[in-house]
């Protein structure tokens, strides 16, 4: 189950930290770059090799296309950064089932990537993993090597150790990783050309020609082997890791005007401009106000107590999905409840409940609009012993919307 935690905000948007589940069960870290408003699309980044979601790279070109309306997820492979598992029995083909895991969460929990980006091995296992991810609208690659056995070269003279004893020690970057021959045996049979001639999606190569990771060569035959539409764009004097700000902001510049050219002319725009605000509503005191807005099919304004907020349906039900939808909400106000009630209640008891996270989701159910059963997973952080965790659990559960729910609640509706 994906969890979400809002780690910080800017002018842009905020970046919210969260977790899914990998084909073989571990927990993959992510961050997840918002925009505000309503994202032109969603895009996923998969880091280049031995790195982390969190590599300047990563976060800049992340950011950088949140600024230009862009939803990004940036994740951990299997084994690195805050994920799960042991990367010594990782290889290229559990990253590219890595990518895929990301992709399904994004669809599952908000929208499919329509974008997908590569950074150096990460590159490589973007062209190969494109075919499994069918809402892509395009693929873009960074100083990505032709070949995914390419990597095997910063092994250097331990890879016949590897080949002699089955394992080895390697340093990496400045820090050490356990290599099994296995590694090695899946890179050499990746055929990552093979898979560019096949992608049938538009790509974008960016490489520089500096760069002396992965020579500027492997761009060429990554160019030569693909079909159009493709494009090449130099990233002149950048290294590999795009250590300079301003280089890793160029890229995601221009990825993200080569991008706007596949997007489907509904999700082109930020919300800003391609729907209304919707009425300005009076402000509603007391209670709850919902009003059609005007050119929306299903939207509806809404005043809660003076605060203004959007509600729609998805696009599969005929909406545009610039806000939750209501049964959504009754989730969201279920979970947001819970907290409060056990943040006032620890407060007078002077308990250390530093914060606290509640999930909730639907249970399984004919209609999915009127679930019988809501699940609901508590987290809860600070100094607290058993006794003091279990009373604020029940306290969660006697809050008033979790009382509401599980009541009896009569509506009187007349027309007026």
């Amino acid at each position: 189950m994906a969890t979400q935690h809002q780690a910080g905000q800017s002018e842009t948007g905020e970046t919210r930290k969260t977790e899914f589940a990998s084909q073989s069960g571990e927990k993959l870290a992510a961050a997840l770059e918002l925009p505000r408003g309503k994202p032109r699309a969603y895009a996923l980044f998969a880091h280049c090799f031995t790195c982390s979601k969190d590599i300047k790279a990563a976060r800049e070109v992340a950011r950088a296309l949140r600024a230009q309306g862009f939803a990004v997820l940036r994740f951990d492979f299997t084994g690195l950064g805050g994920s799960q598992g042991d990367f010594a029995n990782t290889n290229f083909s559990s990253n590219v089932e890595d990518l895929v895991s990301a992709a399904n969460y994004l669809r599952e929990e908000f929208e499919a990537p329509s974008v997908l980006i590569g950074h150096s091995l990460g590159g490589a296992a973007a062209i190969v993993a494109a075919k499994e991810i069918a809402e892509l609208k395009g693929v873009a690659v960074i100083g990505a090597p032709a070949e995914a056995d390419h990597v095997a070269l910063q092994i250097g003279e331990k890879r016949e150790e590897i080949k002699q004893n089955g394992v080895a020690k390697v340093t990496l970057a400045g820090r050490p990783f356990k290599i099994k021959s296995q590694f090695l045996e899946d890179l050499s049979n990746q055929n990552v050309l093979s898979c560019a001639r096949d992608l049938k999606k538009p790509l974008l190569i960016m490489h520089a020609p500096l760069d002396e990771t992965v020579g500027i060569d492997n761009a060429t035959e990554i160019f030569v082997a693909a079909k159009h539409p493709k494009s090449f764009v130099s990233l002149d004097t950048a290294d590999h890791l795009l250590s300079r700000t301003e280089d890793a902001r160029y890229a995601a510049n221009v990825l993200a005007a080569w991008a706007g050219r596949y997007l489907d002319e509904t999700t082109s725009q930020p919300m800003e401009t391609t729907t209304k605000a919707g009425p300005s509503l009076p402000p509603y005191l007391g209670g709850a106000m919902a009003q059609t807005i005007e050119g929306e099919p299903l939207a509806v304004a809404l005043s809660i107590d003076g605060h203004d907020m959007v509600i729609d349906a998805g696009a599969d039900e005929g909406g545009h999905n610039l806000g939750p939808n209501p049964t959504r909400t009754v989730e969201g106000a279920l979970a947001a409840c819970g907290i409060m009630t056990m943040h006032m209640y620890a407060n007078r008891k002077k308990w250390p409940l530093q914060s606290a996270e509640i999930r909730v989701k639907r249970g399984k159910s004919e209609d999915a609009h009127t679930p019988h059963l809501l699940e609901k997973e508590i987290s809860l952080a600070g100094d607290l012993d058993e006794a003091q965790r279990a009373r604020l659990h029940e306290i969660a559960d006697k809050c008033p919307v979790h009382r509401m729910l599980s009541g009896i609640v009569e509506v009187n509706s007349r027309i007026t």
